[in-house]
């Protein structure tokens, strides 16, 4: 499954769109390694993703093309959460 459908159907993140955005930014790492929006996703992957001041690791736990929201959970599992002291300028979202 490509990265930005699994992002958007775990709910990791709320729009596909979005998370292509984030994956082209470079800040979604796969298993170490950046990806892109395009890049294949299985079980047992390791996602870190940028989200601002903080970052979210996650392994990949099913693969599923459409899932209801109460059991979108259940597609990952958080590894860890680390809040980031600095901001780097190219990570800065100046838009609302």
């Amino acid at each position: 499954m490509r990265l930005d459908k699994f992002l958007k159907v775990s709910r990791l993140i709320k729009r596909r769109t979005l998370a292509k955005e984030v994956a082209e930014q470079g800040r979604i790492t796969i298993n170490g390694k950046v990806a892109k929006a395009s890049t294949s996703v299985k079980v047992g992957d390791e996602l870190a993703i940028r989200f601002g001041q903080k970052v979210v690791t996650a392994k990949v736990e099913e693969l599923r093309e459409n899932v209801r929201k109460e059991e979108a959970a259940k597609m990952f599992t958080i590894l860890k959460e680390e809040k980031l002291d600095k901001i780097e300028p190219q990570f800065i979202d100046d838009e609302d």
